[in-house]
Order: C-alpha cells, then structure tokens, then sequence
C-alpha cells in the first residue's frame, strides 16, 4: 500500500473515531476498539475498553467540539501508527475542560477490522 493510501486510511480510521465520540455513539466506539486496548488520557490516567466504554456511557466524557489531525502514518504490515493532534472542548468527569494534544494513535488490523489499540496524549503547552 502507498503511503497516501496509509495516510488517507488513517485518515477515515480517526475520522470515524472522532464522529463516535463527539456524538456519543458508544456502541461503534465499543466496535472499533480493540479488546486490549490503552486509552491513555491527558492527565496520564489510563483506561481499558471496557473501563473507557463504560464511562463514555455514563457521561463520563462529552465532546462538545472535536477536531483530530493525521500528520504522519508509518505502516508496518496490519499495524497504523499514526501521529497527529487532537484539540477539544469537553466536560470531563463534569469538568469542563479544553483538551490539546499532541497524540500517538496506534490501529491494529484483526479479524479483518481496523482496531484502536493505543491512544497516547501528550498536552501541547501554548
């Protein structure tokens, strides 16, 4: 695959990530995250897809604005790991907060589905 087709693919994978999230569809976030997956916040606390999920049902994490950026994609077989940015304006914990991050996004393809494995945040200090 051409590294355009790996960029464009991460493209659609986080595109649809941030859909889910920002509308609160917990149920094709469930589908696209791996069962192994580590959902680092901002803050450093972690969760699994089950811990993540569970929260995101309850209102634990509403993303009022939503914006994900792909800066570069390195392909290695059925593994993406992509780095980009993501910026939010979200209640957290119902905590209002603004969230800009620099991120490291790791999809895992499995069963022929592209998987969210890793998402690692590191605050962006302006």
């Amino acid at each position: 695959m051409s590294k355009q087709s790996d960029i464009e693919l991460a493209k659609t994978l986080e595109e649809e990530r941030r859909m889910a999230m920002q509308t609160g569809d917990a149920d094709a976030l469930e589908q696209m995250f791996d069962d192994e997956l580590h959902y680092t916040h901002s803050f450093g606390n972690a969760d699994s897809k089950a811990d993540y999920i569970a929260k995101f049902r309850k209102g634990g994490f509403i993303y009022h604005e939503l914006t994900c950026t792909v800066d570069t994609v390195v392909r290695r077989d059925d593994v993406l790991i992509v780095h980009g940015a993501m910026w939010s304006r979200a209640t957290v914990a119902g905590q209002d907060r603004i969230i800009d991050n620099a991120t490291s996004v790791v999809w895992s393809k499995t069963g022929g589905s592209w998987r969210l494995l890793v998402f690692a945040p590191t605050p962006i200090k302006r």
